[in-house]
């Protein structure tokens, strides 16, 4: 018998649930313990720490928010989370939508900062076309517009030259579409957690390394435009105590943030990896 126990005032209630139809799908061994699971896990820490280590910095061009990305990452945090929860449960199709989710937010965040770099000046400071987004009384370009936007900036030539090196990223939000919109009849299929695919797995593979793809262009953009974002609060830790900062303290990164170059961008992207390392004046290895 499972049983769980409901408290209501002073008085306790318990429920047999050995009755009730829970389905749980058997995806087998293999499917869960995947390692897109423990990726999953890094990426979800990863923006959390992101989105606190933001917080100390005032983002320019706008007013009402203090940092235009904090909520933003912690949105991003939530996404990831929800993929991490449908793929547990063997929906692949919903995880691909949610991705796409994931990669369009990649590209607001990349686009929202880049358009307030490009365009706040001394003489016009404030960023309408942001500012009004902030304000809900204005909304965004579509996609393809932001996306061509960030493709045809100077500022990002070196990194969007890598990234559209292939069609990799082409194919990839080609595949979010079609699970999207059910363009084929398999991407119906792979909701189905009670249907035996012999290439479940295999399928969670090429999930895991579009999923990856997604975090090193995010990664590679935004480090790339705002290179600071990677400083470690030692800087800010030593003010605080009213002590002086060590010499040049302010170009330390972040643990996190040298953990995921190592790990996800130096491996999988050496090549993008060497453009932000020749990019920046932080102390990134």
């Amino acid at each position: 018998m499972f049983t769980i126990i409901l408290a209501a005032g002073k008085k306790c209630y318990k429920m047999d649930l050995s009755s009730l139809d829970i389905h749980i799908p058997n995806l087998g061994k293999d499917y869960k313990k995947h390692h897109i699971f423990s990726q999953l896990d890094d990426l979800i820490d990863f923006y959390n720490t992101l989105s606190y280590t933001t917080m100390g910095f005032i983002s320019g061009g706008v007013t009402g928010v203090i940092n235009l990305n904090t909520h933003v990452f912690t949105s991003v945090k939530g996404t990831l989370d929800s993929i991490k929860l449908v793929l547990n449960n063997g929906r692949i199709n919903d995880a691909y939508a949610l991705l796409r989710k994931y990669y369009d937010s990649t590209i607001i965040n990349v686009y929202t900062n880049l358009y307030i770099e490009e365009n706040s000046t001394i003489e016009k400071y404030i960023v309408d076309e942001i500012q009004n987004w902030i304000k809900g009384t204005g909304k965004l370009p579509e996609y393809s517009v932001m996306s061509e936007y960030i493709r045809n900036s100077e500022r990002l030539k070196a990194i969007t030259e890598l990234i559209t090196i292939n069609k990799n990223y082409k194919n990839i939000r080609q595949r979010c579409n079609d699970h999207m919109h059910y363009n084929y009849y398999h991407n119906i299929i792979y909701n189905d957690n009670q249907v035996y695919l012999e290439n479940r797995v295999k399928y969670l593979g090429v999930f895991s390394k579009d999923l990856k793809a997604v975090f090193i262009q995010h990664f590679a953009y935004f480090f790339y435009l705002l290179d600071h974002y990677m400083m470690s609060t030692n800087y800010v830790d030593y003010l605080d105590e009213g002590m002086a900062p060590p010499e040049n303290s302010q170009y330390w990164v972040a643990s996190f943030i040298q953990d995921a170059f190592d790990n996800w961008i130096k491996p999988n992207r050496p090549d993008i990896a060497e453009a932000i390392l020749a990019n920046t004046m932080m102390q990134l290895k």
